[in-house]
């Protein structure tokens, strides 16, 4: 009985790191390798960037820039189509790399308000879903490389050898 129940505890752990991983926010990199930059395509390069993720409460947003050459301001849909940041919500985030937690959903708007970089297409738009299970992905999702992926593999795979010491 002793070891049935130390299996069961085992086997809680497991289950409990498991659903840590799913239910983990995801990391978004704003450009992918680009990162936050006036892009070369115009403001198509970052809505077509937008079209290839999907948005969760919960995720996070990351903005690669060097501080002093960029800056990231959350602003309404107006400020947006206009290029002005004269109406932030929130404070304008000037040092880089920058990390913003989608924290509602709906439609998020941000610009860099240095010079005419917003003109030139440095501007975001995006749809953040309320939850995880709010909309399906259209392809399949592909493995997280995070760390605390790695971290949740680390522990998966020790279990075997703590099951060994309990046994």
């Amino acid at each position: 009985m002793e070891k049935f129940i130390s299996f069961v505890v085992v086997l809680g752990v497991a289950a409990a790191v498991f659903l840590q991983c799913a239910a983990a926010q995801t990391v978004h990199v704003v450009g992918d390798s680009s990162g936050w930059v006036v892009p070369q395509g115009g403001a198509a390069t970052y809505q077509t960037w937008a079209d290839n993720n999907k948005f969760v409460v919960g995720d996070i947003l990351t903005f690669n820039f060097a501080t002093g050459e960029h800056d990231v301001v959350q602003v309404p849909k107006e400020s947006f189509d206009s290029c002005t940041s004269a109406n932030p919500i929130g404070n304008t985030i000037t040092a880089g790399p920058a990390n913003i937690t989608l924290s509602d959903a709906g439609n998020h708007y941000y610009i860099c308000a240095v010079g005419q970089h917003c003109q030139f297409g440095q501007k975001l738009a995006i749809t953040v879903s309320g939850s995880p299970g709010a909309a399906a992905p259209s392809t399949p999702m592909q493995p997280d490389s995070s760390s605390s992926g790695v971290f949740a593999s680390f522990l998966v795979s020790l279990l075997p050898i703590v099951a060994g010491f309990i046994f």
